[in-house]
């Protein structure tokens, strides 16, 4: 068998955490931050968790793991 390809927007998006989870960067951070409030800002700081249905989407296009 060939070996599989990782998606390369995979590599620089996610992270695998020890017990299997998937971090990933919160989004709505980049620009147009004036139009959203304190509270939105604030509660999207650092890094979240995916969620179980996108978790088997994103380790199926990284195969061996990032």
């Amino acid at each position: 068998m060939p070996k599989l390809k990782t998606k390369s927007g995979v590599k620089k998006r996610f992270k695998i955490t020890a017990t299997g989870k998937v971090k990933h960067g919160v989004v709505g951070k980049r620009h147009r931050l004036i139009s959203h409030n304190a509270k939105y800002i604030r509660s999207n700081r650092g890094t979240k968790v995916l969620s179980d249905a996108d978790t088997k989407t994103v380790k199926k296009w990284a195969p061996y793991g990032l």
